[in-house]
């Protein structure tokens, strides 16, 4: 018999004891081990039991249970200094509180942040994988930073999915259903009481209903909207179920729900809670990117023409991308995109929406609507998430700016990072502040100190992080293996899995293909010899989801699994099903290696190792994402890459053959290289690699550092430009539109006319000058309207310039017929075979980039 309705009956609080609903609905728990350790100790076995979810702990203690707590005193003061220590939290002066006064016209009052997902904490389950873990680390240290950020989300009826294995080792995947009341979130309500929603029309005239959920993750509150909602009509009920759930219209539908009704969503959080409207938005990929229409719908709606409605719109958005590969980004049909968008927003024009997304460029698709297209298009200011990232962006998304070098095309990077609180053992966060006076995770500055550990205490809690990381793979191998059909009768070898004496190495992440989980199995005896090697053995330790639909990343676990399931090799090998962030707070710390092997340059930035390297794991990875950018040669070994090699098996062979010989001949020696006259000391020389990996990464791989980096560079410039063209009734953005209209219908008549160098000796020397002129043409543009410049630098032997810089010239006099001539000097500062070009490009004080408008005059 089943039930026709589902709810859940909260537990009443006794008054003492009633701030731990409040400490258990601010997600700030499960980054703060005193408000952690105050719910364990409430009942250490329900605590465990519960998987350490404090809203579903105080569900299961009882009346009489909550009785007896009430009356015991120094529990009943711990909640009232917890209470008071979260209230410090909550209003306290932080970075930005100081910081916003030295940055003119002070830092924006509020950031509205947008991400598909949100990996804040293992009991809130709305994350996939990277990006949603990014998304969340982003959440925690803008709290921790006093940073005023709003989430934007959507909540998912079932998450992403669990996963388990088959008998055979494929993976299954299960969607078990949600309750919000179970979850440590709150549903907005109107003064009335009745629920706040927001609403999108949809063709045929079907709308889309929305309630809005709120988390608090310290200080900033995270929005989420959720489509089960009983006026929808069946499909569109199902709108929000699943995170990256089906496709089509259902994608389409998600997206418009988190870009159109995120926005909504928005501002009836400012009207019920008083809260600042954002002056910037952050689209965190292009899932969200359709926030940017339904600004300009705002800004039509307020009398805004078209241009100046996207000019209002751009100057205050940032677009980050994260995807490395086309295939990675979203893309539909334009005219599905045309129907469904401007049904939602009607002040916008179908045919200027669509050609928002359009693939206009060489190789470009016709018909297709690209979301990542569109976000680039909507935002003044875009990154990728690493330096090589950023690079490898700017020679994808080259053709928006034709005419350009992709060095020159406007996307910069910041480079990710991860929440210290979160993901750094308690262990090591202690070792390191006893020595240091502070615990480094909430005090970054004194990652350096870590040098002062001693050796001996450093690899006593190294061990005893690997010794837990053993345990908890032994419970879950054995849950997986009762899962896969196994008895508990068969079950007797798991006890003996892993060593915690044994170099450890771990692996865990997505399974698309070109994370290549499976490069490890290139040559299965060679692996063999590695995991049973008498005297320097290595253990593996292997988790990763593959998405439900694709087939080929679960035919590598399937593959993987089968080999870990061979009774010769697995009790050093181990494949863990349903990775998430409660296993990975076990997994980081216990891993002395941290191991990442993808395709070059497909990894945009990878964090896992960061944590890794949080925990004193040194990684062992190709040099790819953030590794390309941090490796030293002392924090771990980069695996050489068989760049230039095009069959693709023959490159994984090649860097397969690298990845052993470095295991066999340089980590597991050096991980056993033991001090002292008996051989029993720790290995000094490993250790050493531990700190310095401790010392010099911890400050880089922090998401305060990120987060610092967003707000500095992008954020306070962005609020910034989006004053100016809001001002006395977006008088900006009326002037800015204008002279992009005025420009773009004049460029054509620009050009560069001819171009001399004066000066040179017959051989030029290091020090001379290299004086310019240039004749241009500007038609009915003025010189206000440009900037003239000469480019110069190295000339490769096909005449191309390569390691440019740019010089303005100075405008000299106006000619006739819209012609004018320009002078400068350059010295001459290499040596070499060098040159240089002049172009014209357009010139706004209101422009981030002379890049930005794609227009470009070159001689």
């Amino acid at each position: 018999m089943r039930a026709i309705r589902r709810f859940t009956v909260r537990t009443a609080l006794p008054a003492p004891l009633a701030a731990l609903g409040r400490l258990s609905l601010n997600l700030r728990w499960s980054w703060h081990p005193p408000t952690r350790d105050l719910f364990r100790d409430l009942d250490p076995g329900v605590w465990d039991a519960v998987r350490q979810d404090p809203v579903a702990l105080l569900a299961e203690l009882g009346p009489d249970r909550l009785a007896e707590l009430a009356g015991d005193a120094a529990l009943v003061e711990r909640v009232r200094a917890a209470e008071a220590d979260l209230d410090t939290y909550l209003t306290q002066p932080r970075w930005y509180q100081g910081a916003s006064s030295g940055w003119e016209g002070g830092g924006p009052a509020s950031i509205a942040y947008f991400s598909p997902e949100f990996g804040v904490t293992s009991v809130l389950p709305q994350y996939s994988g990277g990006l949603g873990i990014l998304a969340g680390d982003h959440l925690k240290s803008a709290s921790d930073l006093g940073v005023p950020i709003t989430g934007v989300g959507l909540l998912y009826g079932q998450g992403y999915f669990t996963q388990s294995l088959s008998r055979d080792g494929w993976q299954t995947e299960t969607y078990p259903v949600l309750d919000p009341a179970n979850l440590p979130i709150t549903l907005l309500r109107e003064a009335d009481g009745t629920p706040c929603r927001v609403s999108l029309a949809l063709p045929g005239g079907r709308t889309l209903h929305a309630h809005v959920w709120k988390a608090d993750v310290g200080r900033v509150p995270l929005l989420l909207l959720d489509s089960d909602v009983e006026e929808n009509d069946a499909d569109v009920r199902a709108t929000t179920d699943r995170l990256y759930g089906g496709g089509g219209e259902k994608r389409l539908l998600q997206e418009m729900l988190l870009g159109i009704g995120g926005v909504r969503a928005l501002r009836l959080w400012s009207r019920l809670s008083g809260a600042p409207a954002p002056e910037v938005f952050h689209t965190n990929e292009g899932h969200a990117g359709f926030l940017g229409i339904e600004r300009i719908g705002e800004a039509l709606g307020a009398g805004l023409g078209f241009e100046a409605a996207l000019q209002a719109g751009r100057a205050a958005t940032v677009f980050t991308t994260h995807t490395p590969v086309p295939a990675g980004i979203d893309r539909f049909d334009a005219g599905q995109v045309r129907d469904f968008v401007t049904t939602a927003v009607p002040a916008v024009d179908g045919e200027r929406l669509v050609a928002l997304g359009a693939e206009s460029y060489p190789g470009g698709q016709p018909g297709i609507f690209n979301m990542a297209v569109m976000g680039l298009r909507l935002a003044q200011r875009a990154n990728g998430v690493s330096m090589l990232h950023g690079t490898v962006s700017r020679g994808m998304f080259d053709g928006l700016w034709p005419g350009f070098d992709d060095v020159e095309v406007p996307i910069t990077s910041v480079t990710n990072g991860v929440h210290a609180p979160t993901w750094v053992d308690r262990r090591l966060n202690e070792l390191v502040e006893s020595v240091a006076g502070e615990y480094p995770t909430t005090h970054p500055e004194v990652w350096p100190r870590a040098v002062d550990v001693p050796p001996a205490d450093l690899w006593a809690a190294r061990r005893d992080m690997r010794a837990a990381l053993v345990a908890d793979v032994r419970r879950r191998l054995r849950a997986s293996w009762l899962e896969r059909g196994a008895t508990s009768a068969e079950l007797g070898w798991v006890d003996d899995v892993l060593d915690p004496d044994v170099l450890t190495i771990g692996f865990a992440r997505r399974v698309p293909t070109y994370k290549r989980l499976t490069l490890m199995l290139r040559d299965p005896a060679r692996l063999k010899a590695l995991l049973l090697d008498p005297e320097r053995p290595v253990q593996l330790v292997i988790a990763g989801k593959s998405h439900p639909a694709d087939d080929s990343g679960k035919r590598l676990i399937q593959q993987l699994v089968h080999f870990t399931d061979d009774p010769e090799v697995r009790h050093r090998i181990v494949f863990l099903p349903n990775y998430d962030i409660g296993m990975a707070q076990t997994l980081y710390p216990g891993c002395d290696v941290w191991l990442n092997n993808p395709l070059r340059p497909l990894e945009a930035c990878g964090t896992s190792g960061m944590k890794a390297a949080l925990n004193g794991g040194l990684n062992l990875s190709i040099l790819d994402g953030w590794w390309d950018e941090w490796f030293d040669g002392e924090n771990g070994w980069a695996i050489p890459t068989a760049d230039g090699v095009e069959d693709p098996d023959r490159r994984d062979d090649l860097e397969a053959a690298a990845l052993y010989d470095l295991v066999a001949n340089q980590v597991a020696p050096r991980f056993y290289d033991t001090s002292g006259a008996d051989g029993s000391g720790p290995p000094e020389r490993w250790l050493e690699m531990v700190s310095h990996t401790l010392t010099t990464l911890g400050p880089k791989v922090l998401a305060s550092r990120m987060v610092a980096e967003y707000v500095e560079r992008l954020y306070v410039p962005a609020a910034s430009a989006g004053r100016v063209v809001a001002a006395s009734g977006h008088e900006g953005a009326r002037r800015l539109a204008a002279w992009v209209d005025e420009v773009r219908g004049g460029w054509p008549g620009v050009r560069v006319d001819h171009a001399e160098s004066v000066g040179l000796s017959d051989s030029p020397q290091l020090g001379e000058v290299l004086a310019v002129r240039a004749w241009v043409s500007l038609g009915s543009l003025s010189p206000e309207d440009v900037d003239v410049q000469v480019v110069h630098g190295r000339v490769t032997e096909a005449d191309e310039l390569v390691s440019t810089a740019a010089v303005t010239l100075t405008h000299v006099e106006a000619l006739e017929d819209g012609r004018h001539s320009y002078a400068g000097e350059i010295p001459l500062r290499r040596t070499g075979a060098v040159g240089y070009t002049v172009r014209v490009l357009p010139r706004h004080e209101l422009l981030a980039s002379p890049m930005e408008l794609g227009l470009v005059a070159n001689a």
